[in-house]
């Protein structure tokens, strides 16, 4: 942790924050770190496939966000020759980072993930520009099983990215530990944690409380049934399957009255198997919502009393910050990394090792049989939320700046971070 407060008369700390292209979840935190006095920021976007409509490969659709993604903080668009419908690890092939870089605006450049190699150049061109630069990543050592020659060729690879880099960001406490595993000192890493817009959900469950009865209604369920909600992509990763397995398992052993629904929210390549498999079985009590844009969501989280998400390949999982901050217990696996951050087991939710349906049942059960320990679950799940937001975000973000200036202007600070890196 850095927690070392600015000088009052400090200059703003002027940021180039360079990413591939608008986000739906990141746009809310420019807007507020825009805000911010003490932050000058610029986004340097790669592409805006995403303000255009985009077919997303995943989803298996065509997505366009109801959610603002430009407004409110100042932008540019990089240049780019090739396609302009692609997002991947080769394009867009873009042009005209070293002229802005060189354009004297910048103190800092902020790039988001480490795979692409227009990021690398960046932070090369940055370096020798004498400009501070920092990385944010979601990558995690759970993420998935890797070879021991595929851990040994990416500590080494990350032996260069240390040498590109003067300060890193991390989302989470397995983002954290993933940097000390390949070698970055722990005097680099700040935290910056993975967050939503709370404030968001919170004001769009409040407002959808008032026709909660009416979604029941339209959905077909009964007044009094408690509900289970999914809501991501129907893919194998997501093991929205396994769900449906320790569903089925609850349905036919019955132990719970009235018997909970369950609502899967998403598309995919599982979605038809997952529906056939719904049919076979005669599951009456499952919903298929398709895809739902981001101004439907809050209402769904107001209408579930538990929320799952039984990833096997999760590196955050933002959609469990969404359900808690409305005060929804949820259930993860123990691929999922905002698990071991914001799911305290027992208290905010329930934890179970991945692909272990007869856990995930048992989880389900927990929180479902008893509606007074759900309720309480969900208060603490709401009050985990309270420091895991936009405002918790701009201090360490400003902590951060202020530290890696202050290691600039005194050389000192940097040889003592080096050599928390050596003795590490």
């Amino acid at each position: 942790m850095h927690d070392e407060e600015v000088e009052p008369d400090s200059e703003p700390f002027r940021i180039a924050y360079l990413v591939s292209h608008p986000i739906q979840y990141q746009a809310p935190l420019l807007r507020r770190l825009a805000a911010e006095p003490m932050i000058d920021l610029t986004v340097l976007f790669r592409s805006d496939i995403t303000t255009r409509g985009f077919s997303d490969p995943e989803f298996g659709r065509e997505i366009a966000w109801d959610t603002p993604l430009l407004e409110g903080y100042r932008y540019k668009f990089l240049p780019m020759v090739g396609p302009t419908d692609r997002v991947d690890l080769l394009y867009p092939l873009n042009y005209g980072i070293d002229a802005e870089l060189a354009s004297g605006e910048y103190e800092f450049l902020w790039v988001h993930g480490y795979a692409l190699w227009f990021n690398w150049l960046a932070l090369w061109r940055a370096r020798r520009r004498g400009i501070t630069t920092l990385l944010r990543d979601e990558a995690t050592g759970i993420s998935r099983p890797r070879a021991a020659w595929k851990r040994w060729a990416k500590r080494r690879l990350f032996s260069t990215l240390d040498k590109l880099v003067d300060g890193v960001l991390a989302i989470g406490s397995l983002n954290r530990a993933y940097y000390a595993e390949n070698g970055i000192a722990d005097g680099k890493v700040f935290d910056l944690g993975y967050t939503v817009d709370n404030a968001h959900f919170q004001t769009g469950a409040a407002a959808a409380v008032d026709r909660r009865d009416l979604l029941r209604e339209s959905l077909g369920l009964e007044p009094d049934a408690p509900v289970i909600l999914y809501a991501s992509k129907l893919t194998r990763r997501k093991r929205a399957d396994d769900l449906l397995a320790a569903y089925r398992e609850l349905y036919e052993l019955g132990p719970i009255e009235p018997m909970p629904y369950l609502l899967l929210v998403g598309d995919g390549d599982l979605a038809d198997e997952l529906q056939q498999e719904v049919l076979t079985s005669g599951l009456s009590r499952v919903r298929f919502l398709g895809f739902r844009n981001q101004s439907e969501l809050p209402a769904l989280y107001d209408l579930c009393d538990v929320f799952v998400l039984p990833s096997e390949n999760e590196p955050w999982g933002l959609v469990v910050n969404e359900a808690m901050s409305v005060g929804r217990p949820v259930i993860v696996s123990d691929k999922v990394g905002s698990g071991a951050d914001l799911v305290r087991h027992g208290e905010t939710g329930f934890v179970f090792p991945v692909g272990d349906r007869a856990a995930l049942r048992q989880a389900l059960e927990a929180v479902l049989e008893n509606s007074e320990q759900r309720a309480r679950m969900g208060k603490a799940a709401a009050a985990r939320m309270c420091d895991w937001d936009f405002e918790r975000n701009v201090i360490d973000l400003v902590a951060a700046l202020g530290e890696l200036r202050r290691r600039r202007e005194t050389p000192t600070l940097t040889a003592s971070a080096t050599k928390q890196e050596n003795n590490a």
